[in-house]
């Protein structure tokens, strides 16, 4: 994938921040939904809702680094070819959204556009996970997604879901897990493991505030 479409989501990204500066729309919005997520999801008990505005922040900042870290571990592995048409979907969910999420601006827009691609990369990453018995990348967005989800809100936020449900669909069925780099790839990963990529790989559960219980 050409890399220039990062730039433009950054600096998408960039404006967006600085729009949000000035007429505080995402604060406004996270003051109304604090006190309606689900109680698994753990709050710290002063300043939740900075807690909140920083997830937000760093959840939308982390999807090109995601896209260029899954885009450099695939060319270096020559695989690149059948994994760049999801990369080229993850950007285009910001920079060519879909009308499921026209209209709506600032932050508050790119939350909504960043849980797609999130949750595209976390979908396509579990079905490898189930052909191939590794994932396609050493990343967990459970977390973060999960919290970006009620955040959301329901049912928009479910109707997200079913998007990227059909464009990994989509994917899978025209640009299949096989061929001789690929069971390379795997391979070579059952035998060592993540250790090298994982120095290199952007992490976004680090420092991270709020907790996600999933059991009683």
């Amino acid at each position: 994938m050409c890399l220039r479409p990062l730039d433009d989501i950054r600096a998408l990204i960039q404006a967006a921040k600085q729009q949000d500066l000035e007429t505080g729309q995402l604060s406004r919005i996270i003051q109304r939904r604090a006190d309606q997520l689900h109680v698994a999801i753990q709050l710290p008990q002063h300043q939740a809702e900075a807690a909140l505005h920083d997830f937000v922040v760093r959840y939308v900042e982390h999807v090109p680094a995601f896209i260029g870290a899954i885009d450099a571990l695939t060319r270096e592995a020559g695989i690149n070819d059948r994994v760049a048409p999801l990369l080229n979907i993850a950007c285009d969910y910001f920079l060519s959204p879909p009308d499921l999420v026209s209209g709506r601006s600032h932050l508050v827009a790119l939350l909504d556009e960043a849980y797609l691609a999130h949750r595209l990369l976390e979908e396509v990453n579990d079905r490898f996970i189930g052909y191939c018995g590794i994932p396609l990348a050493p990343m967990d967005t459970t977390r973060a997604n999960v919290i970006a989800h009620e955040l959301i809100g329901e049912p928009f936020a479910n109707e997200l879901d079913q998007a990227v449900l059909f464009s990994a669909e989509l994917l899978l069925n025209e640009y299949p897990f096989e061929g001789e780099s690929f069971n390379h790839y795997i391979a070579q990963h059952r035998d060592r493991g993540w250790s090298e990529e994982l120095r290199r790989w952007p992490c976004l559960a680090a420092n991270l505030d709020i907790g996600l219980r999933l059991s009683s």
